[in-house]
């Protein structure tokens, strides 16, 4: 399955979420620290899903980039 990951960048880091799995995030220090552990925060959550007999409902989320001119 392919989830849509949210990557967020600030001064303190890096940080991540996954809008079709409330409360699955992650955070480091670099982009390719957050991108593997979100790899494994979706793993681990869905294994949890499973093992609590939850319904792991399909990806829907899409994600797309808008260009603006600033103000």
């Amino acid at each position: 399955m392919k989830y849509l990951v949210v990557v967020e960048h600030d001064t303190k880091g890096w940080g991540a979420h996954v809008p079709d799995l409330p409360g699955c995030i992650a955070a480091g220090e670099t982009r390719e620290e957050v991108l593997r552990l979100v790899r494994e925060a979706i793993a681990f959550h869905i294994e949890g899903m499973h093992e609590a007999g939850e319904t792991v409902a399909s990806p829907s989320s899409e994600g797309e980039v808008i260009e603006v001119d600033a103000a």
